[in-house]
């Protein structure tokens, strides 16, 4: 029992020793990119920068599809970006010096009948764009010079080879119009898309959903991720998987995959604590990974952006608010971190622009377009240097449009990498290559492809003697080059000849639409046009019809509120006595006429007609008979108070009697004064009688004071200084004045 635990714990030892072991060799190889080490490196300065609001796109509506995918592309012209759309799916392409709000009715692509996934730019042609849709097809789209016009739906190509939906895209980097594309149903297709053939499928080599493609620098291989955590190297013209690493990330998050320059492979995942990592791992020997780099613990997938110039990685978290980026070299530990550009919002996905659309007189190395909810906002990652001059170091050549081959030359088994292009004072973009997509589309479905039409040759004897008959060939694919030259170089002149038509058409309308316009200037300045664009006369008939009804109305109230009136006052408001009566309107005019003939000294108011003068002579009359049997009345009062008074004095009733014939004088002047000449010679007859009645009245009243005292008592209250004899009174000079 001894022996057993002492060699328990020997053995125990040896383990707890060989653990110790394993861990210092993998605490070497696994390095935290937060501690940085002090290098030479030119790219140890690089820094990210937001474009100011300005130059943003402004109310896109991004696409809210769940699938880890980067939902944008862009290249030297354009930019598409995959958005909401009700009905189908749809993305949009705009130019990519546009900036500023984007309209809602602007034209988009939107031919697929279910919501796009991926979108790609063709390498070898800036108008050439492939789009990948849940509806289980890939289109090929011709995008016009200057944008879309118009709605576009009718595509170019449509290859149908998948029976799920369609989430991957790789344009090939050197061979003209190989696309290689990954669905859903686990199944690799690689396709001609200038004649539209399905030219390789592979179906068996993966028994899971597909994360991620990527083509080595010179299109020979591809490495895979799959949902059963492994990586594959995949040689698609043979249809054989070459490397397989089971387990190359522990964690159960999508993984993703990109081949260096080099040959090495980069990839993005999770542990088995949900850290993300990123590890970088030789193809030769893909038992373990040269370095692996433990980040933090979101939970959003990485997708790594590689620029094979400057051997730089960009990894962009999709729902992260930061995109690091990294430098790859040939020592340890491989991969540097060098920085990072955080902001306050997420980024739903992002899109890297081709070095060939950079602007190298500002240093810039790369350009990502972060997709927010509602917008899309450029980053430029930027050397900081002094010179103005063109930096070679920071811009070696680059791919450019040219392929390296054909579609054709590809399949019989050639590779070549990509051809290389000087970015020495900047890149221009050609125009649109209206022969990219030549030839007869042939859509072949899933159904009719047959393994034999879709793989490479698998018998070594004829890749062999397919090899040794190259160089017998060479002559005539030398000719079909210069054939395929003078192809294009007619299908530019063609191209030419159309917009020159298109010009001529255009300069014919725009004379046709000035002459027309001269033809209205002139007729304006003749009046004509005034008159026929003069609004017709419409009807007033029912207007006038109207008020006339209403003015008949108004009419009618107002006599029956007249009628009221004078029935409530007896008469009072006539039109007779308002105008005839004492004090009516005649009268205020007369007297206002009178003020102006005494001012001015003329005579204005007319002759009084005859009926009118009767009138005037009544009522006088009237007014004199009632004066003076009032007068009657007042001398027979006066007479009786004198028969009543015992006592009475001469003295007094000559004072009253001369006081009443100076007021009754005065009056009269006042009236002669203000009566016209034709009424003054009755008021002077009227006077003496006046007089002559006063003479016999006093004539009387002396009579009588002689035969007995009474009193007397007169009532001048229309006069002042009046006297009033009161009482009995023995004395004869008692007066008493009030």
């Amino acid at each position: 029992m001894g022996h057993n635990t002492c060699f328990s714990r020997g053995f125990s030892k040896k383990r707890e020793q060989g653990r110790k072991e394993r861990r210092r060799k993998s605490s070497n190889r696994v390095m935290s990119f937060r501690r940085g080490v002090v290098r030479q490196s030119k790219f140890r300065h690089v820094f990210a920068q937001a474009w100011k609001a300005e130059h943003c796109l402004d109310d896109v509506r991004v696409s809210r599809v769940t699938w880890d995918g980067p939902l944008c592309a862009a290249n030297p012209k354009f930019i598409a970006v995959v958005i909401e759309a009700g009905g189908g799916g749809a993305f949009l392409v705009l130019p990519l010096a546009k900036s500023g709000r984007v309209d809602q009715n602007i034209p988009t692509v939107c031919g697929h009948a279910a919501p796009v996934l991926d979108v790609q730019w063709c390498p070898h042609d800036d108008n050439v764009i492939a789009s990948a849709s849940e509806d289980c097809t890939v289109k090929i789209w011709q995008i016009p010079d200057g944008g879309l016009t118009s709605p576009m739906s009718e595509a170019v190509v449509t290859l149908e080879g998948h029976s799920k939906r369609v989430g991957i895209l790789a344009w090939h980097p050197s061979a003209l119009n190989i696309l290689l594309t990954a669905g859903c149903d686990n199944v690799l297709c690689v396709w001609d898309v200038g004649t539209g053939e399905l030219v390789y499928q592979l179906s068996a080599a993966h028994p899971d959903l597909i994360y991620s493609v990527s083509w080595n620098r010179e299109g020979s291989v591809l490495c895979t991720t799959c949902k059963d955590k492994a990586l594959r190297v995949i040689d698609p013209r043979r249809g054989t998987v070459l490397k397989v690493r089971e387990k190359a990330h522990e964690g159960t998050r999508p993984m993703r995959a990109v081949f260096l320059a080099d040959g090495k492979i980069l990839t993005t995942g999770f542990s088995r604590m949900s850290e993300r990592q990123l590890a970088l791992w030789d193809t030769k020997d893909l038992s373990e990974p040269m370095v692996t780099q433990e980040m933090d613990t979101s939970n959003g997938v990485l997708l790594p952006f590689y620029d094979p110039d400057t051997n730089m990685v960009y990894l962009c978290g999709k729902g992260d608010c930061t995109i690091r980026y990294f430098e790859v070299t040939d020592e340890s530990p491989y991969v540097h971190f060098l920085s990072l550009y955080s902001s306050k919002e997420p980024q739903r996905g992002a899109g890297f622009l081709s070095k060939r659309g950079v602007d190298v007189n500002k240093c810039e190395i790369a350009r990502f377009y972060k997709l927010h909810e509602r917008k899309v906002e450029p980053i430029s990652m930027t050397v900081p240097r002094k010179s103005d001059l063109f930096q070679g170091d920071l811009y070696p050549d680059t791919a450019g449009l040219e392929p390296a081959l054909l579609a054709e030359d590809w399949i019989a088994g050639q590779d070549a990498p990509p051809t290389l292009v000087s970015l020495s004072g900047g890149y221009a973009a050609p125009p649109s290559k209206c022969g990219t997509l030549r030839g007869r589309p042939k859509l072949l479905t899933q159904t009719n492809t047959s393994p034999t039409s879709t793989t490479a040759p698998a018998n070594p004897m004829t890749v062999e003697m397919e090899s040794e008959g190259l160089g017998h060939g060479q002559g005539r694919r030398d000719v079909d080059g210069g054939i395929e030259r003078v192809m294009k170089e007619e299908d530019q002149l063609s191209d030419i000849l159309t917009e020159i038509r298109a010009l001529r058409a255009l300069v014919l309308a725009q004379g046709h639409r000035i002459d027309v316009l001269e033809r209205q200037l002139a007729r304006i300045e003749d009046g004509e046009l005034n008159k026929v664009m003069a609004p017709k006369s419409t009807d007033s008939t029912p207007t006038v019809i109207a008020l006339l009804f209403l003015w008949v109305i108004l009419v009618l109230v107002l006599v029956f509120l007249y009628k009221k009136l004078n029935a409530e006052t007896n008469g009072q408001y006539t039109v007779q006595r308002i105008v005839f009566a004492p004090g009516g309107l005649r009268d205020r005019l007369r007297e206002g006429v009178g003020v102006v003939e005494n001012r001015l000294g003329v005579h204005i108011w007319p002759q009084q007609r005859d009926d009118e003068e009767n009138i005037g002579d009544n009522e006088e009359a009237d007014e004199e008979g009632e004066g003076h049997d009032k007068q009657n009345d007042s001398y027979t009062e006066e007479g009786e108070q004198q028969e009543n008074d015992d006592d009475g004095d001469d003295s007094s009733d000559d004072y009253s009697s001369v006081d009443l014939r100076e007021r009754a004088k005065m009056q009269m002047k006042n009236e002669e004064k203000e009566r016209p000449e034709d009424e003054k010679k009755k008021r002077k007859e009227e006077k003496e009688e006046v007089a002559a009645a006063a003479a016999g009245e006093e004539e009387k009243s002396a009579e009588v004071k002689n035969e007995e005292k009474v009193e007397l008592l007169v009532d001048l209250k229309p006069f002042t200084g009046s006297a009033i004899w009161s009482g009995e009174s023995k004395d004869e000079n008692d007066l008493t004045a009030l």
